[in-house]
């Protein structure tokens, strides 16, 4: 080789079976195991090892809300029980008792309600209110040992009610709920009544809310509904314990699942909300 020197930004060409390998003036070599844009591969995507973190956090945050409102809704559905309520239950006098009865399918509507009354404290009268697009059958029991009611002695008494929808549009839907209402007295002197009740839907199943609540603290899965009796001589402070009574089956069902589903979308808003700040960033990474 001469002793010239050779143009500035050309190489020499190398020798042997290989190709030349000409480098372009100012380009700097890629070292192996980067891309051209100078990040490591990591790929299909070739996004740098930043954003691909970015991208598997915000990920992890959107399964982890979902995850989230899974959780905390679905052991909502265990508080959409059937509930007796009564404005005022005290031993001896009548009351207006109303049953309300949720749909818990997603797919079929309850055609028919079967309220048994209690047969270790009969009532000796109820009257049914009228339900539209329902109609309603009353059976009666034969006593074993006649009760007494306003000095005249009963040996029969009512043992079962049976609402029956007309049709398709009367049935309660997936995602409601109906109230049923009968007048019932005297009430005996105890502190409860259990009215043990059937729910049909349009499939034909059956659903059995009979189960009686234990001394612990866990609730049954299908438990009867059960009213709350305030005794004669606390007919003062009647009111206020029928209302607390009322509100803790009546709407204790509705706090529930209003408290789980807040919690849940609570949940979803804040992990979202880090997913779109992520994005943010991953988008001024990028």
């Amino acid at each position: 080789m001469s002793g010239r020197a050779l143009p500035t930004g050309v190489a020499p060409a190398t020798t042997g079976a290989g190709p030349a390998h000409p480098v372009t003036r100012g380009a700097a070599a890629v070292p192996a195991g980067f891309n051209a844009a100078g990040a490591a591969d990591g790929g299909a995507s070739g996004a740098p090892r930043g954003v691909r973190t970015l991208r598997r956090a915000a990920r992890g945050l959107v399964v982890a809300a979902l995850a989230a409102c899974l959780v905390a809704v679905l052991p909502a559905a265990a508080f959409a029980h059937v509930k007796v309520t009564a404005d005022a239950a005290v031993q001896g006098g009548y009351a207006a008792l109303t049953f309300r009865i949720p749909n818990e399918h997603d797919d079929v509507s309850t055609t028919k309600i079967e309220v048994r009354l209690p047969s270790d404290f009969p009532l000796a009268s109820v009257s049914v209110k009228p339900h539209p697009g329902w109609s309603y059958e009353i059976e009666k029991a034969t006593l074993a040992t006649p009760i007494e009611s306003h000095g005249a002695k009963i040996g029969e008494v009512p043992s079962k009610i049976t609402w029956t929808a007309s049709g398709e549009d009367s049935a309660i839907k997936p995602g409601e709920y109906d109230e049923f209402s009968v007048s019932a007295g005297p009430l005996p002197e105890t502190d409860q009544l259990a009215f043990k009740t059937l729910q049909y839907y349009s499939d034909g199943e059956v659903v059995r809310w009979i189960q009686e609540q234990g001394t612990g603290d866990e609730e049954p899965e299908r438990p009867a509904p059960v009213l709350e009796l305030t005794a004669k001589g606390a007919v003062a402070s009647a009111p206020a314990t029928a209302a607390r009574a009322a509100t803790a089956a009546g709407t204790g069902s509705d706090a529930g699942v209003s408290w789980a589903i807040g919690l849940s979308a609570a949940s979803l808003v804040i992990c979202l909300g880090c997913a779109v700040a992520l994005a943010l960033r991953w988008r001024r990474t990028g």
